[in-house]
């Protein structure tokens, strides 16, 4: 049987004991992993693996000798309580050896929990767990966390009065970083808010938030906002040396200036118009409100005209440097902020 979005999350978070196996795949290895770590201390419970409740046996090995996996399957322990018979990194070529252990699976013996890398749609291995009757398959794309995966992984770490502005900024972070990153992050909000009833703000994610190349380009742009033209040399260095292109700098310039422009046209006032732009991270609200206040309606219309230039010289055959271009680009926006 197949598991797909809130029914697999809800899924991993309480699985079955009844059932036979579940098989979790997925191109990310870290977000499998995490899943996996996650169905099997809900089945074996926070002791299991110091019980013995729990065989490792990792695809190579089951491929030595496919004996390996009935033998952990039918095996008892010192210790009673269920039991988790965990095959690693498995492939199509354990088919057969999975196949057999699911036909001769019966009540009473470890669960079978198997992972994955990437599986296509013609898997046998996929295609054995998604038609067996007491078996599960789920598939980890690529997708970010949804708002209930990222609720239920904040309510397992004890937090659940979480401000409005405070959960949209975390589905934000989610998008930013990888899955084992926004897990330590989650860990270190719980710590933080460890005995505190208030509720989780924006302002305490921010602070908690690892940085990102992101954040950094969002400093690099900020610099440039504010005037601050001695900044920017460092700042894009250290850009340039994580590998940020040119054209996504201008990119995320354009998109800035853009939103301050709106905010100074709104009818409602410049607060109104940062409050509607999107992907505007709390942090940086009341920042982008002095920045508008300061550069006003023709000064961001000037600085939108040079980026459109700056964008249409990358994105052409033009031979000069594109970092060059995008620095002086920026150095200009710079000066023009301190221009009264």
């Amino acid at each position: 049987m197949i598991l797909r979005g809130a029914e697999a999350t809800r899924y991993f978070a309480k699985p079955d004991p009844a059932k036979t196996g579940l098989l979790i795949f997925g191109a990310d290895t870290m977000r499998v992993a995490l899943k996996r770590q996650e169905v099997i201390a809900a089945l074996i419970g926070p002791q299991g693996e110091q019980e013995m409740r729990l065989s490792r046996i990792p695809a190579a090995d089951l491929r030595k000798d496919a004996a390996l996996l009935l033998d952990a399957i039918k095996s008892q322990g010192f210790f009673p309580g269920p039991r988790v018979a965990f095959v690693e990194d498995a492939t199509d070529t354990l088919t057969a050896t999975l196949t057999t252990a699911l036909m001769e699976w019966r009540a009473g013996d470890a669960q079978i929990v198997v992972t994955a890398g990437n599986l296509t749609g013609k898997s046998t291995l996929k295609t054995l767990f998604e038609k067996h009757p007491s078996a599960f398959c789920a598939g980890l794309y690529d997708d970010p966390p949804s708002r209930e995966e990222i609720e239920a992984a904040l309510a397992k770490a004890g937090l659940t009065n979480i401000d409005r502005e405070a959960m949209t900024d975390l589905a934000a972070l989610a998008r930013a970083i990888d899955p084992g990153d926004f897990r330590q992050t989650l860990d270190k909000i719980a710590l933080y808010k460890y005995g505190d009833a208030t509720p989780l703000t924006p302002a305490e994610v921010a602070a908690l938030a690892p940085a990102t190349i992101e954040a950094e380009v969002d400093d690099l742009i900020t610099a440039a906002a504010e005037g601050r033209v001695t900044d920017l040399a460092p700042l894009l260095r250290r850009l340039e040396a994580q590998g940020t292109q040119p054209v996504a700098l201008c990119i995320a310039a354009m998109r800035h200036f853009r939103a301050l422009y709106g905010a100074v046209t709104d009818p409602g006032g410049v607060s109104a118009g940062i409050a509607k732009a999107r992907g505007i991270p709390f942090k940086a609200r009341d920042a982008m409100q002095r920045q508008a206040s300061n550069w006003g309606t023709r000064k961001l219309e000037d600085a939108i005209t040079l980026l459109v230039e700056t964008d249409l010289t990358l994105r052409s055959a033009s031979r000069a440097p594109s970092l060059a271009l995008m620095e002086r680009a920026l150095i200009r926006l710079a000066m023009l902020a301190q221009r009264r």
